[in-house]
């Protein structure tokens, strides 16, 4: 019971993580079952994802319900997803991933260093902002995403997130909205290509329960949480999150197998980075926030000069 407890609070926090920043359900999850548990790999990964069934449904409706989320996107990145990840769930299921694992890693992780740089000294950038992004860029995105999800444990959001953050086209929010719905129908391929591969024995459903329950109490929290989080600040964040959670697998036994001390030095230097452009961000966004704040006032001071009945420019509200 004391386990369940625990498997539960994992799924809470990985789905308070996923909802609000678009990513990291599945490697939350996973990295916690493989230090809780003696599963396969491949049974962990079955688990996590049946339980995804039902958290990716609950948080794609509590954003559906704050606005979040493009359909149009949703169906055109998820259906090609969902092939890569019963595909790359029948893969796991016969083959071992280790060589594959630091080469996805290092793909996630170099995309973690281009939005946390990108986020921190650009911001978001709105050119092409409501301008619809091609299938051609959405197929091979989604198929690619959906076989690492299944094949790593997590892995749609990573892949999936940084790559619309970054195309200019969507506000942040709906990315994350439209990553985390579509999210449902790559967990329902991936569990049906592990059920078609492992039976029934492969999956633990107690715990698949217990991460579920937990995730559908954090989805509503989530998705009210990204709609009110700054986007710069969730770039920077979001940067921050994919080198971190790559970073171990680069430097664990399927990668570099670094010395535990020099690991640790890594950890620190990646996490002092990570606080660093974060607070470069928040100064940014306050000051962007303060300039807009100007205008404004300036603008409707300008057309109550032209208007006498027009009423009096009020202060700016602190950002």
């Amino acid at each position: 019971m004391p386990t369940l407890v625990i498997v539960a609070f994992v799924g809470l926090l990985g789905q308070l993580v996923d909802g609000s920043l678009g990513m990291a359900f599945g490697v939350t999850a996973t990295t916690f079952l493989v230090a809780l548990t003696t599963l396969s790999p491949a049974a962990i990964s079955a688990t996590v994802h049946l339980a995804e069934i039902g958290t990716s449904a609950v948080s794609g409706a509590s954003h559906w319900r704050f606005g979040n989320v493009d359909w149009k996107v949703v169906r055109r990145i998820g259906v090609p997803g969902a092939i890569g990840a019963f595909i790359g769930a029948t893969v796991l299921s016969n083959l071992s991933t280790e060589v594959a694992k630091p080469v996805m890693s290092t793909i996630l992780l170099l995309l973690g260093l281009y939005v946390l740089l990108r986020f921190t000294f650009r911001g978001i950038d709105t050119k092409n902002l409501g301008r619809p992004l091609k299938r051609r860029f959405l197929a091979p995105l989604g198929l690619f995403g959906g076989f690492v999800d299944a094949t790593g444990g997590g892995g749609w959001g990573p892949v999936g997130t940084p790559a619309l953050l970054a195309s200019g086209r969507m506000e942040p929010r709906k990315v994350v909205g439209t990553i985390d719905t579509s999210e449902f129908l790559i967990a329902l391929a991936a569990s049906l290509g592990f059920l078609a591969n492992l039976g029934g024995e492969g999956v633990n459903f107690a715990y698949a329960g217990a991460i579920l329950l937990g995730g559908v109490i954090a989805a509503p929290i989530a998705a009210w949480l990204v709609r009110h989080f700054p986007p710069r600040l969730l770039g920077a964040s979001v940067g921050g999150l994919i080198i971190l959670t790559n970073a171990k697998t680069l430097m664990g036994k399927s990668g570099l197998a670094l010395d535990p001390g020099v690991t640790r030095i890594v950890y620190i230097l990646i996490v002092a980075l990570w606080i660093a452009a974060f607070a470069y961000s928040f100064v940014q966004y306050r000051r962007d926030a303060s300039v807009e704040s100007a205008d404004s006032i300036s603008a409707l001071a300008e057309r109550n000069a032209d208007d006498p009945k027009a009423e009096e420019p009020r202060e700016p509200v602190p950002a």
